[in-house]
């Protein structure tokens, strides 16, 4: 018997009780190697000393204090740490306590920006489809993920949806990944001309696309032709970095891969390793200046703003990252990891495709190779993938409705960065057998 209101409430899950490095141990004794940092959460992995220490000191010191009373000394830190090492434009960082919190953080911010302006019809956002951006109204409104947003869907506010970057899928035989990402930026363009002049506040998108899809990585040339696009129109670009971001594909923001720099970006999960629920909205100097010139403050709060405990995790976790060289070993292993998988998973007749950067993959799954047929939604193949790499000791990520919000299976792997070689091919390993029983068993 239960009262804790589960996920699923006709069936309860193990009950996880410890944890160390990439390993959580339930109450019989079962380990799992957490092959995908829980959702790409646990950077660190658990149980650092260096992160606990931190956490341990800023409790014994001030666990708590209300941002429309306080700053804090750690609060004031780790924003100075996070725009040291922001793109270029960032000058403020707005600290929450989780994605989706700081996805409508940064959509309120974008909206009052033009108020402040004297543009108060820019009222429209743009976002793709197949993208997922929290579960909050917000999020859910501009997210692509249709099966989140079908239940209260009569409760989100309009916005446009244009086709994700799924060169796997959508680019065509007769064009380069470069003209298929400017295909992709006219379509912007056009969404944007079809709301009317100055009428769009944002295009908001994942640079690495996260779970709905399964790791959409953009094509070269793609955000430089959408960063073009929103500039000619005025419209801000508002990057989610909440899965993608803070080292987990090899840089610490991925958008430094695509040389650009947005408007507003966010990132949480990995920002704090899962020690304490935080996340964090920063801020172009233009934004920030704007409502300084204005009204003075942010029409926007929550109670648990720049908590202090949770800006000590963070502070720690990005800490570690930098002093441990754990931005290289997420390129130099990611690249061997990429291989591993794609020698035990490459030829597979039910593996349509392997993508991905540093420690962020995704594998999507197929019935038919050569068509790239999903499986029928009805065999639930992701939900059976999960539960049998979970009785082999592996955690991962599958989820369904890859293609369209209802077809399609993948799974997404995103190892803690401290995981050892031999740790990553373990999971490769235990992933192959997982892949292979399920899905030839789905194909018979």
């Amino acid at each position: 018997m239960t009262h804790v209101f589960h996920r699923h409430l006709r069936r309860t899950p193990p009950r996880a009780v410890s944890a160390n490095g990439v390993y959580i141990e339930d109450a019989d004794g079962r380990r799992y190697l957490d092959a995908s940092g829980g959702a790409a959460v646990s950077s660190l992995g658990h149980g650092h000393p260096d992160v606990l220490a931190a956490m341990q000191a800023q409790m014994g010191q001030l666990a708590y204090a209300h941002t429309s009373f306080f700053t804090t000394d750690v609060a004031e830190r780790l924003a100075d740490e996070l725009i040291r090492t922001a793109p270029q434009g960032m000058s403020h960082a707005y600290l929450v306590s989780g994605g989706s919190e700081a996805i409508e953080a940064a959509l309120k911010m974008a909206r009052q920006y033009f108020v402040e302006l004297g543009q108060p019809e820019r009222t429209h956002f743009i976002a793709r489809r197949q993208s997922y951006h929290g579960n909050t109204l917000g999020a859910l409104a501009v997210g692509g993920n249709a099966w989140r947003r079908e239940p209260f869907a009569p409760l989100l506010m309009p916005a446009t949806h244009v086709a994700p970057c799924y060169p796997y899928r959508e680019q065509r035989p007769d064009e380069s990944p470069e003209q298929y990402g400017q295909r992709l930026a006219s379509e912007l363009e056009a969404a944007i001309v079809a709301q009317g002049p100055g009428r769009v506040i944002a295009f908001i998108a994942e640079t690495v696309g996260g779970a709905t899809a399964g790791v959409l990585t953009p094509v070269p040339g793609y955000f430089k032709a959408v960063r073009s696009v929103c500039d000619r129109h005025g419209v801000l670009l508002i990057l989610d970095e909440v899965m993608c971001g803070m080292g987990r594909t090899g840089s610490l923001y991925a958008c430094e891969q695509e040389g650009i720099s947005p408007d507003l970006v966010t990132v949480a999960k990995g920002l704090g390793g899962g020690y304490q629920p935080v996340g964090a909205v920063l801020a172009g100097k233009h934004i920030v200046e704007a409502m300084s010139r204005g009204s003075g403050f942010f029409q926007h709060g929550h109670t648990y703003l720049g908590h202090p405990v949770a800006c000590a995790a963070a502070l720690a976790v990005q800490r570690v990252i930098h002093r441990d060289g754990l931005l290289g070993k997420v390129r130099d292993d990611g690249h061997r990891f990429g291989e591993w998988l794609r020698e035990a998973l490459g030829e597979h007749p039910h593996v349509g495709d392997i993508r991905g950067r540093g420690f962020f993959w995704g594998i999507e799954l197929v019935a038919d190779r050569a068509s790239k047929r999903p499986f029928d939604p009805a065999l639930a193949v992701n939900a059976r993938l999960k539960g049998d790499a979970m009785q082999r000791g592996l955690l991962c990520y599958p989820f369904g409705g890859t293609v369209d919000g209802l077809h399609g299976d993948h799974v997404l792997l995103a190892p803690p960065f401290v995981a050892t070689q031999d740790e990553l091919r373990e999971a490769v390993r235990l992933l192959a057998a997982s892949v292979d029983a399920v899905t030839r068993a789905a194909a018979r």
